[in-house]
């Protein structure tokens, strides 16, 4: 087979992203543990009845959590995310800044294996899915030379996805907290309400058939909400 072959470029990266994933279980579970059966939730500025609604859109993600996402864990009381701010292109943002939209909100750093490897499907995904409905938001949370983040954007074709960075590491300290991470990767997938459907520590295949048919199915789940 052409080494250049793009399946077999496409297996490696799949079979290195799971072997890579093998690094993140012992605290994947933890985090996963305290995430779905509410021993610490999210707190801030939202109360579960804010989210009583997305509790429901969680629910149907059951059929969908398969294949190459599989790992994804299913909140069983959705609540918002705590308050957490960053910067963008455009100024300082927030979680609020993006209600109406179903945000896969994902948590990396150059120094981080797993999340480079991750980082070319998640711009995929963007292409794919991005717009007023559905956006990545991909954190990144160098706090050493953060001005080299751009450049190693460029370096790797990564151009669908908005910078958004956490040069002081807040957003992670906050999430931490509040036992929603334990490290890198971590992605969040939140609904447009802003309301934590499930998460998932560790990478995943963001552009594979079996993602796209669960961000899609929240997409047209919250279009009826």
């Amino acid at each position: 087979m052409h080494p250049t072959d793009p399946d077999a470029t496409r297996r490696r990266r799949i079979f290195s992203n799971r072997m890579m994933s093998l690094f993140f279980l012992g605290g994947a579970f933890i985090a996963a543990g305290l995430f779905l059966y509410g021993k610490k939730g999210p707190s801030g500025n939202g109360a579960a009845d804010e989210c009583r609604g997305s509790a429901e859109i969680a629910a149907k993600m059951t059929p969908f959590i398969r294949g190459e996402v599989a790992a994804m864990q299913v909140a069983k009381t959705p609540k918002r995310l705590p308050p957490i701010s960053f910067a963008s292109p455009a100024g300082q943002k927030s979680m609020i800044d993006f209600g109406g939209k179903t945000v896969l909100f994902n948590l990396w750093a150059t120094w981080c294996v797993p999340c480079r490897a991750e980082m070319p499907a998640l711009d995929d995904l963007q292409k794919t899915l991005g717009g007023d409905q559905f956006e990545v938001l991909a954190l990144n949370m160098d706090t050493r030379n953060p001005e080299k983040v751009p450049q190693w954007l460029k370096e790797n074709g990564i151009a669908a996805l908005t910078l958004y960075t956490d040069a002081e590491g807040k957003a992670f300290q906050t999430l931490r907290k509040e036992s929603l991470v334990t490290g890198l990767p971590t992605t969040f997938l939140v609904d447009a309400k802003g309301c934590v459907l499930g998460g998932m520590a560790g990478p995943a295949e963001w552009d594979s058939a079996d993602a796209l048919a669960l961000l899609t199915s929240v997409i047209e789940a919250g279009r009826s909400k």
